[in-house]
């Protein structure tokens, strides 16, 4: 009891915080990208796709770049999509190159990224494209 006749009041124990910072901890990455090409013309097959990431890592980030351990997962020729799957250390690489890409067979051409996870299953279905009977 403190002079006076009053009791002590007890202070709370202060609060102590402690950040975390949780890196993905996935080995790979997995993008949905879109071919935009100019109507008329060629659409590239499977092989030219695959052959076209190639070059686009080449000419921004030369040979290393072009070493970059890069899947083809799915390809749809019809509307120029494709699942690519990448080391997690390299998806910085890889959306850089794609998104400064500009031509294709002297075409002017746009690379879109309309999704990326660290998990394949969260590519498999977009709500914004179901369609509702």
């Amino acid at each position: 009891a403190r002079p006076g006749g009053r009791m002590a009041r007890a202070e709370p124990p202060a609060a102590t915080f402690e950040r975390r910072v949780l890196r993905s901890a996935a080995e790979h990455h997995y993008l949905r990208v879109r071919l935009e090409l100019p109507d008329g013309g060629a659409r590239p097959s499977v092989a030219q796709f695959k052959q076209l990431v190639v070059s686009a890592l080449r000419e921004l980030h030369g040979e290393v770049g072009a070493a970059l351990p890069v899947d083809v997962l799915t390809y749809e020729e019809k509307t120029l999509s494709a699942i690519l799957r990448v080391i997690s250390s390299g998806l910085v690489k890889l959306w850089s190159a794609l998104t400064l890409l500009g031509f294709y067979q002297n075409r002017r051409c746009a690379f879109r990224v309309l999704q990326t996870s660290p998990f394949l299953l969260a590519l498999s279905g977009n709500s914004r494209e179901l369609v509702l009977d």
